[in-house]
């Protein structure tokens, strides 16, 4: 049986988020083009997805509907207090390999970040303010520790930009996009530090093996109240789950199952994209 109008819709906006995110990943689509597709999904199903009546159905949804930054997040900070100087901060970047640091007042609670751009804004101001001086003929040394005087309160945006450890993988991915930055510190309601969080560690849900998530597809499938759960069959290549079959509800069970499918099967880890081809 062919898809309801409804189910083609649904489909058709999780299939064009996936496109939108992926093609962002090779930088062939705009942030605003993956904040468009975000936005649709969200307008439709809003942040607690669509009406389960049945509790089994909640259920299922509350279990995979579930990642959160503290899924994915690092504990383990490399933070700054307020009075450390540039070149500590610069030594920590380069040591950790990391962007930027929190800077942090007593009881961990984060009053701003110090990220590379603003260790390079100072860098330039300097050398700017050194050009004026000189054009002037003001008499201008140049010190070989310049930035002993800069420390991190000075150097810091402020307030910080961050983001709770309950709020979801789509919504921390949009703060990032909205406000052009590469790391969120991640910080309880009191404000302070518990852990930050990545453009890398959102995207590491993307890289497990078809293997996993047709595993994962799999036990998704025969969870639901299906009359014969093997009837629908799941294949995964790079991501893409493609679903074949017929789905078709227990005896009892007058509930649409096809929206709450495609639902589950994106909401796990590593999916891409999923094509329907499911009969009913």
């Amino acid at each position: 049986m062919a898809m309801t109008r409804a189910d083609a819709h649904v489909d058709a906006m999780l299939r064009h988020l996936g496109a939108a995110y992926y093609e962002s990943l090779h930088g062939r689509a705009a942030r605003s083009d993956v904040a468009r597709a975000l936005d649709t999904v969200e307008e439709h199903f809003g942040e607690q997805g669509p009406a389960c009546p049945a509790p089994h159905h909640e259920e299922l949804r509350k279990r995979r509907w579930a990642r959160r930054v503290s899924d994915v997040m690092t504990t383990a900070v490399v933070t700054v207090d307020r009075i450390t100087p540039y070149q500590e901060i610069d030594r920590l970047l380069t040591r950790h390999r990391i962007s930027g640091v929190p800077v942090l007042k007593m009881g961990r609670e984060v009053v701003g970040v110090v990220s590379e751009a603003d260790l390079l804004a100072a860098e330039d101001e300097r050398r700017r303010q050194a050009r004026m001086a000189a054009s002037i003929g003001r008499r201008w040394h140049l010190r070989k520790r310049p930035y002993v005087r800069l420390t991190a309160g000075a150097l810091m945006t402020s307030p910080a930009i961050t983001i709770r450890p309950d709020a979801t993988i789509p919504a921390a991915a949009r703060v990032m996009n909205t406000d052009h930055i590469s790391r969120l510190p991640v910080v309880d309601e009191d404000g302070k530090l518990v852990g930050i969080v990545s453009r890398r560690d959102l995207l590491s849900i993307f890289l497990r093996s078809d293997a996993e998530i047709a595993h994962d597809a799999r036990q998704v499938l025969d969870e639901l109240p299906l009359a014969d759960a093997k009837a629908v069959i799941a294949e995964v290549k790079h991501g893409v789950v493609t679903l074949t079959g017929t789905l078709r509800p227990e005896a009892d069970d007058e509930q649409d199952l096809m929206p709450l499918t495609l639902r589950l099967i994106w909401d796990i880890d590593g999916v891409v994209d999923v094509v329907n081809r499911l009969g009913q």
